[in-house]
Formats: C-alpha cells, structure tokens, sequence
C-alpha cells in the first residue's frame, strides 16, 4: 500500500509539473478561445470540447529534443531508485558475492550459493575464502589501497573448479564491495589438454621421424654398396612413412570431430547393411590374422538416426582392433540385438574377441588420446593410438555410449549402444 501510495505522488506531481511548465501556453490558448466564442458567436457546445483538447496537450510529454538535461537525469535517478542490488545481482550469471568494509558478506546470489555453498549473509569471508590469494585481494580492497583488483583461485571441493576473481568498490561512499567470480576450468582443461594432444602427437611423429633419419644417413654411409641391406632399410622406412601417414589422418578425422561434436546426424542409418560392410572390407585383415568373424544378428528392421560413414568408421575400428589385438582365441563374433536394458529403445551392437583381453585397471583410459594397453604390440600392430578416441567422439555425437567388458585370459566385448530415436 506504501508503494502505492508513493507511486500516487509521483503521477499526481508529474501533473503538476507539466501545468506549471506549460501555464503560459495555457494561458494565450484560453484567451484566444474565448475571444473567438464572443467575436465569431460559436456555440457554447464547442467552447467546452475546446478547452478540454488544450489542457489535453499541456499534460502530453514533451519530445525529447525539448527535454532538458535536468529533467532526463531525474527521470533516470527515479528509475534506478527501483532497482534493487539483490535483483541486479540476481541477472549476473556468474557467482557475486557483495560485501562490507568488515570483509561480512552482505549479498550472495544464486550461482554463488551454487558454487560454493554454505555463505550467507553475516559470514566472514576472509573465513570463507582461505586461499594465500583471496586474503591478498581482501586486504588490498580494503585497505583502499586498489580500486579494484583480479586473482586466479582454484575452489578444491567438492570439484576442482578454477576462477578468475574479480574485486570492485560499489559506488563511491557506501562502502561495500563486490566479488564477481568468472568460471575459468573449461578453458584450462582445453588448454591443458591441447599442450598434451601436441606433446604426444610431437613424439608419437618424432619416433618414426628420427628412425628415417637413421637409415637415410646409413644408406648414404656404410650402405651406399650393400644392396641387401638397403633394401632392408627402405621397406623399413616405407613402413615407418606409412605409420606417420596413418597418424595424421586420424589427427585429421579427430580434429574434424572435435570442430562439430554437438551437430545431430539427421540420415536414417541401416544397422545390418552397415556391419555386414565393415565384415567383408575387412575380411582380408581377419583372413591374414587367422581370424573367423562370426555373425549374429536380430531379426526386423535394425535402423537407427545417424551419420554411415561416421557409424561405419566406429565399427571398423573396433572390428580391426579385434581382429589384431585379439587374433589368439580366432575368432570374433559381431553382434547387433535389441537394447533390453530398460532404458529408452535402441540397440547394442557388439564386437567380441577371445583373445588376450585386457586389464582392468586399463579400461577407464583406454579411450584417451595416444593411450595404449601394450605401447609394443600397439606398434607392431601398426596402430596410432587414436582409433577408440575417435569412435568415443563419433558415439558422443550420436548421443550413443561405449561399454567395455574383459577379462584377462578370456577376451574383450566392446558394446555400442546406439538409440533408435
């Protein structure tokens, strides 16, 4: 009701003041109005409607050119007065925290309490925040000593997050302060994970790199003559120019995943049609290993919504690394059966080997860039490290997941589960 009244106020002294502004006016369209009632004999019904339109434009607002500078600042003095702090920090998205020259917190909002949980109104912060670096940045704030100061600090629990904290006066005379804390984490486990991704591409080519340099430099010495051996070193540098052409390649087809990984396949892809291709492309490579693929498939339609050739990719990888990392038990059994593990309707397409399988504690990572069980066999087998990491990008994009299942002695069942809608 106070509001309401005081709202009351306000219109009845804009009013007021629009008269009194345009009193003048008023005044020369009255006078002219009645001396055109008593020299032309116009009739009392128009006098009144007259009157009534001149108070009507007195009372309208004046444009803004005519508006003074006065006036604008008033008006907008009125309109922030209704703005409250808690609302203004409210709308900021990320974590502010408002606080008074006893370092007290005053205001919190929303993502702060998210955040960091715990802080209300009446907490010390320098209790709250303990970190070297956010008692620095207290101390300099309060001190007067900056107007406004950024930090780098890193919350531990219950995650790790990393922030850019940034502190500022409010105004000037009130005392209270503001911490905006800007989320940072993303954008250091991107960071981090580039200065990995080319400190393991660097050595994954400078291996093959410095093995060509080699036998360059003994081909053009103790080599020049012996023709056995030169052709021993050439199939070896051939080889290993093959290797480093296979690296690339997957950096590239990771790379390209990696720009787009949220763009939703819209083809429908047939299942069947597809596995049975990756079988006979690589019906060669299971013959040379002494590998049996085996088939066993649901019956019905078997499609799902996606991209071929990226769901194509993802088989033939996991079909390849069967067929060689599982070439002892001789055979691979190929799977596709209907998801029957009550979540939303799909289907599991599964590659099993029987070969040595692969320890546990190695199958969280085994997904990661460059990460291998075996770095010898890998290599011997020719591969780059990359193959499973690219399927999970590719899987990721088609809102589908990976499951892998082993044990050591008895195999390997790497599982995708793919939604039908």
């Amino acid at each position: 009701m106070a509001d309401r009244g005081a709202d009351d106020k306000d219109v009845a002294g804009t009013i007021a003041a629009r008269l009194w502004n345009g009193r003048w006016l008023i005044l020369a369209g009255f006078l002219a109005i009645l001396a055109v009632y008593f020299l032309a004999g116009i009739s009392a019904y128009v006098l009144v409607p007259a009157l009534a339109m001149l108070l009507g434009a007195a009372l309208l607002p004046a444009g803004g050119a005519g508006q003074s500078p006065e006036d604008a600042a008033a008006i907008e003095a009125i309109g922030l007065q209704r703005l409250s702090g808690e609302y203004l920090a409210a709308a900021v998205a990320d974590p502010l925290i408002i606080f008074d020259h006893a370092a007290t917190i005053v205001h919190a909002n929303a993502s702060a309490f998210a955040a960091f949980g715990g802080i209300a109104p009446g907490i010390s912060l320098p209790l709250k925040f303990r970190a070297p670096e956010m008692q620095a940045l207290l101390d300099s704030m309060l001190s007067g000593a900056v107007a406004s100061d950024v930090v780098d600090y890193t919350e531990k629990l219950p995650v790790e997050r990393a922030y850019r904290v940034s502190a500022s006066s409010v105004g000037h005379g009130t005392d209270l302060y503001v911490l905006v804390f800007k989320d940072q984490s993303e954008a250091r486990r991107i960071d981090r994970m580039r200065a990995d991704f080319i400190a393991n591409a660097s050595h994954e080519l400078r291996t093959p790199l410095a093995s060509i340099a080699g036998f360059i430099e003994t081909l053009r010495g103790p080599a020049r003559n012996d023709p056995a051996a030169r052709e021993q070193f050439l199939q070896i540098m051939q080889n290993q120019t093959g290797r480093m052409a296979r690296l690339i390649d997957d950096l590239l087809s990771l790379s390209r995943l990696e720009m787009k990984p949220y763009l939703k396949p819209g083809t429908e892809v047939d299942l069947r049609q597809t596995v049975d291709g990756v079988i006979d492309s690589l019906a060669p490579l299971a013959r040379e290993n002494n590998v049996a693929i085996e088939r066993n498939f649901a019956q019905g339609a078997l499609s799902v919504p996606g991209d071929r050739d990226e769901l194509f990719q993802v088989f033939e990888n996991l079909l390849e690394n069967a067929c060689k990392y599982g070439q002892s038990g001789g055979r691979v059994v190929v799977s596709i059966a209907r998801g029957n593990d009550g979540s939303e309707p799909g289907f599991d397409v599964t590659i099993r080997d029987f070969g040595p399988g692969i320890p546990e504690e190695h199958i969280p990572r085994i997904t990661e860039r460059f990460y291998r069980v075996d770095v010898e066999s890998s290599r011997t087998q020719k591969g780059t490290g990359l193959g499973l990491s690219i399927v999970k990008h590719i899987l990721t994009r088609h809102n589908a997941r990976l499951t892998i299942k082993s044990e050591v002695g008895k195999g390997a069942a790497f599982s995708v589960h793919l939604p039908a809608h």
